[in-house]
């Protein structure tokens, strides 16, 4: 008998669910916080460039679970994935390479 998960690569179905509501989350937290405090002033450039910057992450994720099988392959693809995306934003907050 063959398992599920060599029939279905990729996430799981609540690690999926889980990915793509934190990243959703994610969003609504500026928003969220502009409700509370005038220090938090997105405008529509800021939510889109985070929407591409974290759905780009999530893809990059989904992408990553499907090519890889091994299991040490994988978390090296999400530490890497997540490490360039924590530079890339940290980049866009405060501009650590200017």
């Amino acid at each position: 008998m063959i398992s599920d998960k060599a029939t279905r690569p990729g996430l799981a179905p609540g690690a999926r669910k889980f990915l793509w509501g934190a990243i959703v989350a994610l969003l609504f937290l500026p928003l969220i916080a502009m409700q509370f405090t005038a220090e938090v002033n997105w405008g529509a450039e800021d939510f889109a460039a985070a929407a591409i910057l974290l759905g780009g992450t999530g893809f990059a994720l989904e992408v990553a679970a499907r090519l890889l099988v091994d299991p040490r392959k994988r978390a090296l693809a999400v530490l890497v994935i997540v490490g360039a995306v924590l530079l890339v934003w940290v980049e866009l907050a405060v501009g650590i390479f200017d």
